[in-house]
C-alpha cells in the first residue's frame, strides 16, 4: 500500500530546495482552494533563472497547491492567479493546460513538472527577450535606412554645373599658359577658346603663335595675372566672356 503522506512529505521538502524564496507555505483561507490541507504557492516569471530577481518584471504568476489524501495517485489542488499583467482568460489557458498534464503524471510527483510547464508557457506567451530582440532589429532596420541628402539633380542644375566645370578647368589651364604667351602683343594672342582647343594647355613650353596660324574671328579671352586679383575674378571673366561669345555667334548665325 502506498504511503502517500510520507511522498507527499518528500515532494515539499524537494520542492523548498529546489526553489527556494520562490516557494513558501499559506493559510488555506488565502489560499482559494476548498481544502483545510496545508497550501503552498509558487511564484513564476517569465525569465532565466540568472536573471537579476531585483529587476521588475512585467507579468509574474502565481501556482498555488494542495495535495489531496490519495496524491499523486490523484491530481492535486490547483488554481494559478496574477500577481502581474496576466489576464482572466490566460489564466484559464493555463489551468487548463495544467490539469491535463496531471491527469496523465498520476502516480508520481508532478507538482515540479507542473511548474516547469507552467514556466514554459510563460516564457512563450511574455517573452521579455524575444521583444527586446524586436525591438533591436527595428532599431538596425532604422539605421539602415538612407534619407538622401542635398539637391536634386535636374537638366538644368546638371547644365549649370557643366558650364561651371568647363570654366573652372579653362582657368586651370590658363594658369598653365607659358610666359612668352602671356606677354605677346595682343594682336598675336591666341583667343583662350584657340588655345585649348589647340590642345597646347598640356605642355608648359609651347611658344607663341604667330598671326595666320589659327582663325581670329573669335573674341580674345586675355588671362594676364594682373588684371585680376583673384581666382575668382578670373573665373567670373571667363564666363562673361563666354557669354558674350556665345550670344555674339547666335546673332551671326542669324
Amino acid at each position: 500500500m502506498t504511503d502517500h503522506v510520507q511522498e507527499q512529505e518528500m515532494e515539499i521538502e524537494a520542492l523548498q530546495a529546489i526553489l527556494m524564496d520562490d516557494f513558501r507555505e499559506i493559510g488555506s483561507h488565502e489560499s482559494g482552494l476548498n481544502t483545510s490541507n496545508r497550501c503552498f504557492q509558487i511564484t513564476l516569471s517569465p525569465q532565466d533563472d540568472d536573471v537579476d530577481e531585483s529587476t521588475t518584471t512585467p507579468v509574474q504568476l502565481a501556482l498555488i497547491f494542495s495535495h489531496t489524501e490519495k496524491y499523486p495517485d490523484e491530481p492535486p489542488f490547483l488554481i494559478v492567479k496574477s500577481i502581474r499583467g496576466i489576464q482572466a482568460e490566460d489564466l484559464k489557458i493555463l489551468k487548463s493546460k495544467l490539469e491535463q498534464e496531471a491527469s496523465e503524471n498520476l502516480g508520481m510527483a508532478m507538482v515540479y513538472t507542473l511548474v516547469a510547464s507552467a514556466k514554459e508557457w510563460l516564457n512563450e506567451r511574455f517573452d521579455q527577450n524575444a521583444g527586446i530582440s524586436d525591438n533591436e532589429e527595428e532599431d538596425t532596420a532604422k539605421d539602415d535606412i538612407v534619407i538622401p541628402h542635398g539637391e536634386p539633380v535636374t537638366v538644368e542644375t546638371f547644365l549649370a554645373w557643366r558650364e561651371r566645370f568647363e570654366a573652372e578647368l579653362a582657368l586651370e589651364r590658363a594658369k598653365l599658359m607659358p610666359e612668352s604667351v602671356l606677354a605677346a602683343p595682343k594682336d598675336k594672342k591666341l583667343s583662350g577658346r584657340q588655345w585649348f582647343e589647340s590642345g597646347r594647355a598640356s605642355t608648359k613650353g609651347a611658344m607663341p603663335v604667330t598671326e595666320g596660324s589659327e582663325e581670329e574671328d573669335e573674341e580674345d579671352i586675355d588671362f594676364d595675372d594682373e588684371d585680376f586679383e583673384d581666382d575668382e575674378d578670373m573665373l567670373e571673366h571667363y564666363l562673361a566672356e563666354k557669354s558674350d561669345s556665345s550670344t555674339h555667334s547666335s546673332r551671326r548665325g542669324n
